[in-house]
Formats: structure tokens, sequence, C-alpha cells
């Protein structure tokens, strides 16, 4: 079942993921050569990322990706991938490697179709931290994408997909493969957001709430109201 954890505040939150996260990649570590961790894009999780690359572990035996990734190269401000290695790629964290999700010399569907060998090798993802938008998309696993049904069940790591409502292309990890990840973490924050996974709690397919492709006793949602 998946469990709501509910702090304080958003520092609070935060604070918390941090914790939890690298204990998790602690104890994954003790039997493992390496660890994937899948982190999320956009600006919520910055403060998350500023505490975890502050973390004591070994992090050169830690492999990053992100769960989702717009095709765009990284000077482009819509990158995930700058914003993680601005935020997370830093301190302890600096010795991590990250597994980046485009190519200049690539279209989308070339980089997916060279790459999902490599990823599967990064299976299953021992943490994943997700966020979720008001529609109840996660990673890129969108409501409006016409190509939501196989992102979901298809068996390879990486899709390519092209929501309706973005206004580029974007490489996601698979739901399957987020279904499959040994601990997962969705943070969210805000009253509506809290509002949306009460919602999708209520629905009974992926496909009208993804978010729920990665529910279960696996996965706990950590929430905090906006800070007046």
């Amino acid at each position: 079942m998946t469990k709501l954890v509910k702090h304080n505040n958003i520092q609070q939150l935060m604070h918390g993921l941090s914790i939890s996260v690298a204990k998790e990649l602690r104890d994954s570590l003790k039997n493992k050569n390496f660890v994937s961790l899948s982190v999320p894009g956009g600006t919520t999780p910055a403060p998350f990322f500023d505490l975890l690359c502050k973390e004591s572990l070994d992090w050169s035996r830690v492999r990053i990706l992100l769960s989702d990734e717009r095709y765009v190269p990284e000077t482009n401000n819509r990158s995930n991938t700058t914003l993680v290695k601005r935020h997370l790629m830093q301190s302890n964290a600096a010795k991590a490697q990250l597994i980046r999700f485009y190519s200049p010399d690539q279209t989308e569907d070339e980089f997916v179709r060279q790459s999902v060998a490599y990823m599967n090798t990064f299976m299953p993802i021992d943490v994943s931290v997700l966020g979720m938008g008001l529609d109840m998309h996660t990673a890129s696993l969108f409501p409006d994408s016409a190509e939501l049904a196989d992102a979901l069940s298809t068996s390879d790591s990486l899709y390519v997909v092209r929501p309706a409502s973005q206004p580029e292309a974007r490489i996601t990890l698979s739901g399957r493969v987020l279904a499959q990840a040994v601990k997962t973490y969705i943070l969210i924050i805000g009253q509506e957001k809290l509002a949306a996974y009460n919602l999708a709690m209520s629905k009974t397919s992926a496909m009208l709430a993804p978010i729920r492709t990665v529910f279960g006793n696996q996965t706990k949602v950590f929430w905090a109201d906006i800070d007046n």
C-alpha cells in the first residue's frame, strides 16, 4: 500500500527525503557493486538535490539518471540534465556517474534504439524519486500522450513520447521500469498536488492517472504544504 508521509514544511520534507534516499543508497551499496538512482526534473527537487549531494556515501558507485528528459541540448533552459548538474552533481555527489538522455548527432528515436540495451544494465532502479503533475502524470507518462499505452506496457527501459501538451519530444523511463524500482519516493508540494494524489488513488487505471503505475508497498509519497 502506498504510504503518504506529511511534513510540517518544505524544508523538513527536503531534509527528510535526502536522509531517506541516502540511507536507501547506502543499504543497496552493501550488496551491489553499483547502484542506480533516478531523479525528476523541474525546479521543485532542486533543494532536495542541494542536500542529497552532501550526504556521505560512496558516490563513485552511484549511477544517476533522470526519470525523463526533454530532447533538447544542455544549453537549452528546459534541459533537466542542466538542473541536475547544477544542483546534484556537486559536493560529494560530484563523483557519481550521470547518464544523459541526449545526443546532438541523433534524433530522439535513434538515441533510444541505441541506448535501450545499455540502459537495461541499470535495472531494476534501486532508488527512484519522482514528481507528479496536476494531471497525475509522472516522468513523461502524460495522460494526453498518444504513446502512453505503449510507454506503460513496453518491456524496453526507455520510450519516446510526444505529449500534445508539451512543446518538444521527451525520453521517459517506461512504466514497467518505474514500477519495478526497489524503492520509490514521490515528491509533491501544495494542496493542489495533494488533491491530485488523492484523485489518482481513486482511479482504477494508469491510463487515467499514470502515477498509479508506481503505487505499491515500495512507494512513499512525501508531501508538505506551500510555506506561507
